[in-house]
């Protein structure tokens, strides 16, 4: 098994002082004074594959409505996308998140492995740079350094609209790289997971081409191959993008904050979400207790990560599980 990774130090912020210094949670966020790299010609390809992943699916969106309006939908291709869309939600919200990037539970290596796999087909990125940035988001909530904040261009109207585009997708697109050796060195070191995260290319092509095969497979043509891949693949890569996205953004604008966060912290609960996000928009909670492998805490919360989860500690698949403790939880909470 492989040990939590130390998050004491990858979520501080750096040392010799933050370009936090001197924010007052209201204003645009300073410029931190140094000068914006220049794109060369690696980062230049790596905007325009961002661009492919972003838009891809998003256009597959608007070709599958049109297709619907045909009834161009087969019973198979939507058995597909649930399924598919179940396995990497869960990579994401039980690999990526609770467990690599936050070490809420110990997996065992197969399962680590498998998991990582898993989130690796979601489409979101290579797994090691996606739990750098994430950890990378926690030091620097809603503050200066923060990839995705939806307050970088302020509080007024306008620079909120321009803050909910920038976290909803505008990051995606900054030369602003987040350095795995700083935020994710336990990853760097595990062999496993260097290996998942060079494999992320030949897993995108896997997760469009596993719909397709499996489409063949069942309806025996064309057709069939064609209509998995649009429902299956990137329809279902479309969904999970903006639902993910979604956290980053709106859970950190609309919803209740029942529980006290660090200054300038403003994630929230968002229940609408919390069914397709397998539990990751109860936020607020999250960000007040990241290590909690338990997002959802109050009644009615569901939480379908933490059932994963709590279902293979069951099956001796994983162990040192940070259930949250209610006095815990307690001290968190708003009188």
């Amino acid at each position: 098994m492989s040990p939590n990774p130390p998050l004491s130090e990858a979520l501080a912020p750096p040392r010799g002082g933050t370009t936090s210094q001197g924010y007052d949670g209201v204003a645009a966020f300073p410029d931190d004074g140094r000068p914006a790299p220049a794109r060369g010609g690696g980062e230049r390809l790596s905007v325009v594959v961002t661009g492919v992943i972003v838009t891809l699916p998003f256009v597959a969106l608007g070709l599958a409505v049109w297709l619907l309006w045909g009834a161009l939908i087969q019973p198979s291709d939507a058995l597909l996308a649930l399924a598919l869309y179940v396995i990497t939600g869960f990579g994401v919200t039980v690999g990526f998140h609770r467990g690599l990037t936050h070490g809420g539970f110990r997996a065992r290596r197969p399962v680590r492995i498998v998991l990582a796999v898993a989130g690796s087909m979601s489409f979101q990125g290579d797994v090691i740079g996606w739990v750098a940035t994430h950890r990378r988001h926690h030091a620097f909530t809603d503050r200066p350094g923060d990839p995705h904040s939806p307050y970088r261009y302020g509080t007024h109207l306008r620079g909120q609209l321009r803050g909910l585009a920038h976290s909803h997708v505008g990051w995606l697109f900054r030369n602003d790289p987040t350095p795995a050796e700083r935020y994710a060195p336990d990853l760097l070191a595990d062999r496993d997971i260097r290996a998942v995260s060079r494999a992320f290319p030949a897993l995108c092509v896997l997760t469009l081409a596993l719909p397709f095969a499996l489409g063949w497979a069942i309806g025996g043509t064309w057709l069939h191959a064609t209509t998995a891949l649009l429902w299956a693949g990137l329809v279902r890569i479309a969904l999970l993008h903006h639902v993910t996205w979604s956290v980053n953004s709106l859970c950190h604008v609309a919803g209740r904050r029942p529980f006290r966060t660090r200054r300038h912290d403003r994630a929230t609960n968002l229940w609408p979400l919390a069914l397709l996000s397998f539990g990751e928009s109860w936020h607020n909670l999250h960000h007040a207790d990241p290590t909690s492998a338990r997002h959802g805490v109050d009644r009615g919360q569901l939480d379908p990560s933490a059932a994963v989860i709590r279902l293979l500690e069951l099956l001796g698949l994983v162990r040192d599980v940070r259930w949250p403790a209610p006095d815990r939880i307690a001290t968190y909470r708003r009188a």
